[in-house]
């Protein structure tokens, strides 16, 4: 067990962590990236490791995606893209979001590459780069559906132009995304996929060579869709052991990786008369044992959960009573016991029960995504072989 990586310093000694911690199994991030990379054959594999490597840790899991011979990792922003040069991280590095030309002189500095989503801003970079007698690397990114960013599909052709006119850049790859390869009817992401290979199709008629990294396939199309596995995949949530929908086919079989979990606190006995909580929205009409656990929608266990979210304790399913606090909820033990330490499952298994990611988000209305990226870095991370 490794106590948490730079990107959580809240903790600073694997003997001082807060009941409530995340533990991550490396063993199954390796089993699950294993599973994708048989899945997708010669293609290669960028990893997607944003808003905190969907909650597993940015730096710990880059380290491992390094060391299992990922090709390239995909991160939103540019401080992520920095945290991971600074703690030692070699490999190449997309930023996957927008950006602003202020931001481009960090990116040449860190070597990390762009994503070109206008004319604009190719221009912007190869000025940036050029006033720095550097290459700057590229992906240009077409909007194929998704209303995001990156230039459409139907004015694709002056952007393929001015990239092959820019001296100081080198346009290393060309991608899009998919707004519905998790669905079951896969209408429109086969549409969009049309539209991609036809960009593709522009850079040849152009006399301009087709970057070597073309890339669309997220989770969604790496379970549903082999056809636009094209020469590379970014597999987000799947890498994590968590399914993008409830629709979508489950052709590579992962596991979580992630479990959270807390412990007790404090016993009492509450009695009718005495409500729980803020609003007084939970009370008993008898006697009932009831622990308290340090953890609520200040860590990102919703607050939209309250009067639906369960835990588990020792063996045995509880519910959490009364509105979830910031930093505490209150579970109803009925007749039961526990004692100050016992361990409380929120996302993991314990015995017979299980309680997954997927069910908090049914939950709190939301989705798994959600859950995930929301585990506040107040939680501690903790690794295990």
């Amino acid at each position: 067990m490794s106590p948490s990586v730079p990107n959580h310093p809240v903790i600073s000694s694997a003997d001082v962590v807060r009941p409530t911690r995340v533990d991550v199994s490396l063993p199954r991030l390796r089993g699950n990236f294993r599973a994708i990379k048989k899945k997708v054959g010669s293609a290669a594999i960028m990893p997607v490791l944003k808003a905190n490597a969907y909650g597993h840790g940015l730096v710990e899991v880059a380290r491992l995606m390094e060391s299992l011979g990922a090709d390239y990792l995909g991160v939103a922003v540019l401080e992520e893209g920095i945290l991971l040069r600074e703690t030692g991280i070699t490999m190449p590095i997309l930023v996957l979001g927008g950006i602003l030309g202020n931001q481009i002189p960090h990116f040449l500095e860190y070597d990390l590459s762009i994503t070109a989503s206008s004319v604009d801003k190719l221009l912007q970079i190869n000025d940036a780069a050029a006033a720095r007698k550097k290459k700057a690397t590229v992906h240009l990114k077409f909007d194929t559906g998704m209303e995001r960013i990156g230039v459409h599909y139907y004015n694709a052709e002056p952007m393929i132009k001015a990239s092959g006119s820019c001296d100081h850049v080198i346009v290393e790859g060309v991608y899009s995304h998919f707004a519905n390869s998790d669905e079951s009817d896969l209408a429109h992401a086969r549409l969009q996929l049309e539209r991609f290979q036809r960009i593709l199709e522009t850079f040849t008629r152009l006399g301009i060579p087709q970057p070597p990294l073309q890339h669309i396939a997220n989770s969604g199309a790496v379970l549903q869709m082999p056809e636009s596995y094209c020469t590379m995949v970014r597999p987000g949530i799947i890498l994590y052991g968590v399914y993008p929908s409830p629709h979508v086919t489950r052709t590579v079989a992962v596991k979580p990786a992630l479990t959270w979990k807390s412990r007790v606190v404090y016993f009492k006995h509450i009695t009718p008369g005495h409500p729980v909580g803020y609003g007084s929205t939970w009370e008993t009409d008898h006697t009932v044992h009831a622990v308290t656990v340090p953890v609520g929608y200040g860590d990102g266990y919703f607050r939209t959960m309250s009067h639906k979210a369960e835990v588990i304790i020792g063996t045995t399913r509880y519910p959490v009573i009364g509105t979830i606090s910031m930093d505490q909820i209150v579970v109803n033990l009925e007749s039961g016991s526990a004692y100050n330490g016992d361990e409380v499952v929120l996302i993991g298994e314990s015995g017979s029960e299980r309680i997954s990611c997927e069910e908090l988000a049914r939950w709190a209305g939301t989705i798994p995504y959600e859950i995930l990226t929301n585990i506040n870095t107040r939680v501690p991370r903790q690794y295990h072989e």
